[in-house]
């Protein structure tokens, strides 16, 4: 199983970017998916999760109604549209996929990640 994660860059604080996370080797439609980010010294922190149709969405509280995350079973990839970007938002985010059907927060329970695409805001 292999997740690819693009769409980092340089945003303005205020600015907009959107993360893709594409997936092979899994029936991706069969799985949640999860978004996280981690900055130097710091734990690894939940940002968001979907389960396997997209009917439900899960956000940290520091992301909420500023990132949205989606899905697209077709092209079997997840994204993650970032509005209204901080400076803390500033990470290296990373995609995972899990073993079931639902999305978690708690980043133990997924069992393939991506290898990170970084995130900075300046401001």
């Amino acid at each position: 199983v292999q997740l690819q994660a693009s769409g980092g860059g340089l945003v303005q604080t205020g600015g907009s970017l959107r993360l893709s996370c594409a997936v092979s080797g899994r029936s991706f439609s069969r799985h949640g998916m999860g978004w996280f980010r981690q900055t130097p010294g710091k734990e690894r922190e939940f940002v968001a999760g979907i389960n396997w149709s997209g009917g439900n969405t899960y956000y940290s509280d520091s992301v909420k109604g500023r990132f949205t995350i989606s899905r697209d079973n077709a092209k079997k990839t997840v994204y993650l549209q970032m509005n209204s970007l901080k400076s803390e938002d500033t990470a290296v985010y990373y995609c995972a996929t899990g073993p079931g059907s639902n999305a978690y927060i708690d980043g133990r329970l997924y069992d393939y990640w991506g290898q990170g695409t970084l995130v900075t805001v300046s401001s």
